[in-house]
């Protein structure tokens, strides 16, 4: 998207293989709380239906073109969000700078991670135009 083309190949991909992810989180036992990663997994199952309609169903006509492309931003951030995550409760280093995940690393890392993902955004809105592909 930021350099302004579609990829029929990899965006099909990316769709499913990102609903997948989402998807299949539910599988495990819910018990008798909601915990944040269902949470987080039913933002980007419900951000992913948008995409896909955006895509798919009005194939980024008019405004479902920056539709689609915050959508898709919006559920690549939070999967890396769940990476970074889960990195911190995985690898030791990190673990031990952030053992709670509520200390001063482990948030800086995740705002640097969405400052980043909002000024690629803003990017991806402004550069996506597959409809003027030469291609």
């Amino acid at each position: 998207m930021l350099r302004g083309r579609d990829h029929p190949a990899l965006t099909p991909f990316f769709l499913a293989t990102t609903i997948a992810a989402s998807g299949t989180g539910f599988l495990f036992p819910i018990g008798e709380t909601l915990m944040p990663g269902h949470i987080v997994g039913l933002i980007s199952l419900a951000v992913l239906v948008i995409a896909t309609a955006s895509y798919y169903g009005y194939r980024l006509t008019g405004a479902w073109r920056w539709i689609y492309a915050v959508a898709a931003v919006t559920a690549f951030y939070l999967n890396c969000f769940v990476a970074m995550a889960q990195a911190f409760l995985k690898i030791e280093a990190l673990q031990a700078l952030a053992p709670t995940g509520t200390e001063p690393p482990f948030v800086a890392a995740q705002l640097a991670l969405l400052a980043a993902f909002i000024a690629l955004g803003f990017s991806a809105v402004r550069r996506f135009h597959p409809a003027l592909q030469t291609t």
